[in-house]
């Protein structure tokens, strides 16, 4: 049985828990340098819809092959990873929290390559519309192990720090394609996604983990959790307000439910 941590125990994927073990170290580290966010400290916050492309080629995830007819709603923060000045490149993040019929989900992208093997590697660019975004760590679909991506289709966001917007960037919209892969194969689109600026900017309390709100049909794989999560459980604030996407209503024991959960997790990885 998992953790409520959702990190695997130690009889499982034992050389990636001993990777996740000095992640954690090392985000803890950084953090008592730089509160509240070691990494990803600003960041913008948008909002806008998901829309999927009929007959898209499957992936073995739910989420991606079994499109709903209208639009999702999402909630996004895009941000730079070492909060280096603008004009300087960075690793770019891309943050998605999705509207399901199972509740909201999340998705973690950061600054990729986009062909083998750089896909599997963080590049730094000065740009967030010239970037391509990958997850790094693949889901567990029906399938096998797949890898999502999103490039740019049209537009910029608005900002990637908050400190750099203006009155002109309420307008801007920014569409991105999704796309699914295997690790060492093509990548497919599955659908558009539209974002503009959020009206409200505040960030300080919005926290994502794909692990533990996972997108329908997706899992996580053993040595995934164990790499990942104890820096994420280590941390991030307690018992975060779950924010969701703009319209969508709480299911399956989100809000207070989540809260709760959070606690112990945090509590359980503080005391292991």
């Amino acid at each position: 049985m998992t953790p409520a941590t959702g990190i695997p125990r130690p009889s499982r994927a034992p050389i990636a828990r001993t990777i996740g073990t000095g992640l954690e170290l090392a985000f803890a580290l950084a953090q008592s340098l730089r509160r509240p966010r070691p990494i990803h400290s600003r960041g913008v916050v948008l909002r806008g819809e998901v829309r999927w492309i009929p007959d898209a080629v499957p992936a073995g995830i739910s989420w991606i092959d079994d499109a709903p007819a209208d639009t999702r709603a999402v909630l996004a923060r895009v941000s730079r990873s070492l909060g280096l000045p603008d004009p300087l490149p960075d690793i770019l993040g891309l943050a998605l929290r999705v509207d399901t019929d199972d509740g909201v989900a999340d998705v973690e992208l950061a600054s990729t390559g986009w062909r083998v093997p750089q896909r599997f590697a963080l590049l730094p660019h000065r740009r967030a519309e010239r970037a391509r975004f990958g997850i790094l760590l693949p889901y567990r679909g029906d399938r096998g192990p797949v890898l999502m991506g999103a490039r740019t289709v049209s537009g910029r966001p608005p900002a990637t720090d908050p400190r750099a917007l203006t009155g002109a960037d309420i307008a801007t919209t920014w569409t991105l394609e999704l796309c699914h892969a295997v690790p060492w194969g093509s990548w497919h689109p599955f659908a558009l996604i539209d974002l503009r600026l959020d009206p409200d900017p505040d960030d300080r309390g919005l926290r994502f983990d794909a692990v533990r709100r996972p997108l329908p049909g997706a899992r996580a794989y053993a040595w995934v959790r164990a790499a990942r999560q104890p820096s994420y459980v280590r941390v991030q604030a307690p018992a975060p307000p779950l924010r969701r996407p703009a319209g969508a209503e709480p299911r399956r024991g989100e809000g207070a439910g989540e809260r709760r959960r959070y606690s112990r997790a945090r509590s359980a990885a503080t005391s292991s």
